[in-house]
């Protein structure tokens, strides 16, 4: 989807009601260089420690797998690619010492890729409705966001967001990365920006309704919290059936 300049209106797309539009473009490779920089500044001195969310890997590891993650998806971008790009011409990782250098010189090319990137233009993604370059802009913002905080949290340093990014985030995660049937009605509050999302089971799949505000029961955070939560790096309680909740986790693909 191509993403325009935000704007507060209604609008209808199947069965998906949806409050606003997503970031702009720019907004989200701000969002990316901020991130990348946050990353590569709490991973430099802490490549030894353990990733909490990661089992059996260290902070270096972690490094490596972003700098993978960004060399894909700018190769795939910039070049238009209708499938993933051979295992072949996947970069070597490099020494310790190497690596956060060579990590920030990928996320300023994956940068430079997507700020100049047509988002209609068509490319391979493993999200089927979302063949195009507007679905990698956008899902890279919380690719680095998650790991950003992954590394502060191994790191012992600050974290924060801006509600507007992380709720873009919630936004695209559950439209994107949710698919099943749920079994009842789960609504998801954001307390910081007013957003709400009604998730229920429709004649074509999963139904996601986008409001301001929103009955009970609901899981309620900040913007942050809940993409946190949705990619289950924390725990949030619920005001509603526990079973609920946790078949909603099931339906998650993170």
């Amino acid at each position: 989807m191509e993403m325009g300049k935000c704007r507060r209106t209604v609008r209808q797309t199947g069965t998906r009601y949806r409050v606003g539009m997503p970031l702009s473009q720019v907004a989200c490779t701000d969002a990316i260089v901020r991130h990348s920089r946050g990353f590569a500044a709490a991973a430099r001195a802490h490549l030894a420690e353990p990733v909490e969310h990661c089992p059996g890997w260290t902070v270096a590891d972690l490094v490596w797998h972003l700098t993978e993650v960004h060399w894909f998806w700018a190769t795939i971008a910039g070049e238009k690619l209708s499938s993933p790009p051979d295992e072949s011409r996947r970069p070597r990782r490099p020494s310790d010492g190497e690596l956060v250098p060579t990590f920030e010189a990928g996320a300023k090319r994956l940068v430079d890729v997507l700020f100049d990137a047509k988002p209609k233009a068509k490319c391979w993604t493993w999200a089927p409705g979302h063949q195009n370059v507007g679905f990698v802009i956008r899902h890279q913002v919380q690719e680095v966001l998650v790991h950003h905080w992954d590394v502060c949290r191994s790191a012992g340093m600050p974290w924060s967001v801006p509600p507007d990014v992380a709720a873009d985030c919630v936004d695209e995660f559950l439209e994107v990365s949710v698919s099943g049937q749920l079994g009842g009605e789960f609504v998801i509050h954001s307390a910081d920006t007013g957003d709400a999302w009604t998730l229920s089971d429709g004649r074509k799949g999963l139904e996601i309704k986008h409001s301001m505000g929103a009955p009970p029961p609901k899981l309620r955070a900040s913007s942050a919290g809940l993409l946190l939560w949705l990619y289950d790096r924390i725990d949030l309680g619920y005001d509603g059936p526990p079973e609920l909740k946790a078949r909603f986790r099931e339906l998650c693909r993170t």
